[in-house]
């Protein structure tokens, strides 16, 4: 199945850039471009693609409020690429629900990684990211948008709380099973029924929740 994309940058070298990253990949495809973060909702909204590629600093409208407008009008899944590796952009992101956020410098083979990550309905972040996001919870009251579901951690079983914490403190499936003696497999199956008993979007409100909750250590 090939994931289909649209890359939002007001950059021209940029956009020509991503596409060719993009492009470069078997079961990833281009299928639109835009400019502004006007016309980023406008494309996405139009062609119904898997993920956006959405840039931070746009014209009419800046990357996180496109972002609000494509997560609240369609089931695109956002991923924002961004120079500027500063909290309020890292968090502006994630309460606009953007399902992951990378660095512009990314690697390629890790951009397309990402991107399937992403299309395949799970968050992304960047190591260093998740990192400050759960240092930020031990701190402080980040603004976060609670999960529109149960939001409650009440009727998960020991080893989905277990599980649970582990996202919490930023582990992949793969270092959650290995955490556990479990196959990646089987950690991927515990956090998509976390997702779906605590009413989640993705990886990040499952952390916004474990921290609620008191789980996972900064």
């Amino acid at each position: 199945m090939t994931v289909r994309v649209v890359v939002a940058d007001d950059q021209a070298l940029v956009r020509v850039g991503l596409c060719g990253i993009v492009d470069a990949a078997d079961d990833l495809s281009i299928v639109g471009e835009a400019r502004t973060g006007r016309a980023a909702v406008d494309t996405v909204r139009r062609l119904e693609p898997d993920v956006v590629l959405m840039d931070i600093r746009m014209p009419d409208l800046d990357g996180i409020e496109a972002t609000r407008q494509v997560v609240a009008s369609t089931a695109t899944r956002v991923l924002v690429l961004t120079t500027f590796d500063l909290d309020e952009y890292i968090y502006g992101a994630l309460r606009a629900g953007a399902s992951g956020f990378l660095m512009k410098d990314t690697p390629p083979a890790d951009l397309h990684a990402a991107i399937r990550v992403v299309a395949g309905g799970e968050a992304l972040l960047a190591p260093s990211v998740t990192r400050r996001l759960i240092a930020a919870f031990a701190a402080r009251s980040v603004p976060t948008p609670a999960p529109p579901g149960r939001g409650t951690l009440t009727g998960l079983t020991d080893r989905e709380r277990e599980v649970l914490g582990l996202v919490a403190e930023g582990l992949t499936n793969a270092e959650i099973g290995g955490l556990l003696h479990i196959t990646a497999g089987t950690a991927k199956t515990h956090v998509a029924r976390l997702l779906h008993k605590l009413g989640a979007r993705d990886r990040v409100q499952l952390v916004i929740l474990a921290h609620r909750a008191g789980l996972g250590a900064p």
